[in-house]
């Protein structure tokens, strides 16, 4: 018989652990009270990378995860990924050259580049930096559209989506099929995954795990399409910002969002002034929408992965790197789940070390 798992979330993380296991063959409930595409996942930026100011074990599973989206866009045909490289001078120079001495000895494609280099690379800047890094390699993620196709294809293998469908509380562990309360009644499985973002650590209370979290937030402000500004993404010392596929310019003041403060829109229109004031020819350039997002992190800014201590029948996936790391812990995780193999790259990442 084909273990049965209910994954509650349909965000970008859930969303690829529920593809990863009707893929390879388990009878799969995806849970989540929005609509697919989750409630964090379309506030991120969706850059792709593994880059600077982590530790090497994290580095580590970040370029594995690099890789897994080429896989996956292989796997799933018109999955909206681009791999446009990213040019970044959003620290001091100093630190730029430490950090990307480091990952380099690492083996990241880092290349130190001058004013006219960049310039080159991004004609549109108005102000080019006299120093940047560019790592060619990385790129961006739809994140909104991408969780939706992994649902719709874990449709295909045979999940059953339910959306509107809100987990109320868990009851896993001991020697009996794992039961989610939700607001329609109660659903029965072999397994839950919990991929619930800001919502994890009440939901895993429920079932006595401790999961401490911090859910910071992030502000980014979105224009309404334009001609195309920018080729890949730029990490510049005043934000971040990059240009989608139907030429929206989407900036935040880090890649995660900046603090929206006591006024959300007026922090919105600030960034946005910035972001055109930055780009040459973006005088029409017009404002359309902020989105503002809890990012879901585990305590020590690491992901928590796996199965809590002692039960079989709960897997745990929570990490705000949600866009990089999606592929990679769709497939380690199924891994686990199915087959009892974990991924030594998951080591440090258990999920009940904060026990």
């Amino acid at each position: 018989m084909p273990r049965e798992v209910i994954v509650i979330g349909a965000g970008i993380i859930g969303a690829s652990i529920a593809w990863h296991l009707a893929k390879a063959g388990a009878k799969v409930t995806i849970l989540d009270k929005a609509e697919p595409g989750g409630v964090a996942t379309p506030c991120s930026f969706g850059w792709i990378n593994a880059s600077f100011g982590n530790p090497e074990p994290y580095y580590r599973l970040r370029i594995r995860a690099m890789a897994e989206w080429k896989r996956l866009a292989a796997e799933v045909p018109n999955l909206p990924v681009r791999w446009q490289g990213g040019l970044c001078w959003d620290r001091p120079r100093s630190e730029l050259e430490t950090l990307g001495a480091e990952h380099s000895s690492w083996g990241y494609g880092v290349r130190k580049l001058g004013r006219d280099e960049v310039a080159r690379i991004e004609p549109n800047l108005a102000d080019p930096p006299d120093f940047a890094l560019l790592v060619a390699e990385e790129g961006a993620a739809e994140p909104q559209a991408s969780a939706r196709m992994l649902v719709i294809d874990a449709q295909r293998h045979g999940a059953r989506l339910i959306a509107g469908g809100e987990a109320i509380a868990l009851h896993a562990g001991g020697t009996s099929r794992a039961r989610v309360e939700t607001n329609d009644g109660t659903l029965e499985a072999d397994e839950i995954v919990l991929a619930a973002g800001g919502a994890s650590a009440d939901l895993a209370a429920s079932s006595g795990v401790s999961l401490p979290m911090k859910t910071p937030p992030g502000l980014l402000v979105h224009s309404r399409p334009y001609a195309p500004l920018l080729n890949g993404l730029v990490m510049a010392d005043r934000l971040h910002m990059r240009q989608t596929a139907e030429g929206r310019l989407v900036a935040g003041a880090d890649y995660g969002g900046a603090d929206p403060g006591p006024n959300a829109e007026a922090t919105a229109r600030r960034l946005f002034d910035t972001m055109r004031s930055m780009l040459e020819g973006a005088g029409a350039l017009e404002y359309d929408s902020y989105t503002l997002g809890f990012r879901p992190t585990p305590l020590d800014g690491f992901p928590a992965l796996g199965r809590p201590k002692g039960i079989e029948n709960l897997y745990v996936a929570v990490t705000h790197s949600g866009v990089t790391l999606a592929p990679a812990i769709g497939l380690f995780a199924a891994q686990e789940i199915l087959d009892s193999i974990r991924d030594p790259l998951l080591a440090p990442y258990r999920a009940d070390r904060f026990d």
